[in-house]
């Protein structure tokens, strides 16, 4: 593994960053902690291997360990202390910040499948190898992500099915 062949990984890998995350400052931080994680353990990438798929399989579980940790908590803030930094945002930018919601509100593990297939163009044989599951759960989460993605982006299914002239049938178990 040499320098030129990381740098080249950099692109994917703020895009990845940027999209389980949804923060810039936080994306940047897992990239950087991902490449200190792959200098510390360069040994365990084998030459002729794919370094892509290695590097983002580092971030990903960078990523899920970051979550779990004691870090993971954060202090509530008083909403009067932030109340004079919080903007509308520019209609210009709602569907960016809409899809961007949508994908955090999805479950971390459809979040990342969809994301390594969708916006970093893997195969699903990549996908399933990076996360450690078979390529049929890939392809599963993928799915559920992308139904979800679209009930999120075209409105809450409770508020659809309150709309709707037939409610749903119940049947009684006894």
């Amino acid at each position: 593994m040499n320098r030129a062949q990381v740098v080249e990984q950099l692109p994917g890998l703020r895009r990845y960053a940027r999209a389980l995350t949804g923060d810039a400052w936080a994306a940047d931080d897992l990239v950087q902690d991902t490449l200190e994680r792959a200098c510390a353990k360069w040994r365990l990438w084998h030459a002729g291997t794919d370094l892509r798929a290695w590097l983002f399989t580092l971030m990903h579980n960078l990523y899920l360990n970051q979550r779990r940790g004691p870090q993971a908590v954060q202090a509530p803030v008083a909403l009067e202390d932030v109340e004079g930094s919080l903007a509308a945002p520019t209609r210009s930018s709602d569907d960016a910040m809409d899809l961007d919601r949508c994908l955090q509100r999805l479950p971390a593990d459809q979040r990342a499948v969809l994301l390594m297939v969708t916006l970093e163009d893997l195969s699903y044989e990549a996908t399933a190898k990076i996360l450690g599951i078979p390529v049929g759960t890939v392809m599963s989460r993928l799915s559920r992500a992308r139904h979800r993605l679209r009930e999120l982006m075209d409105g809450a299914p409770a508020a659809r099915a309150a709309e709707s002239p037939h409610p749903p049938l119940l049947r009684r178990l006894k």
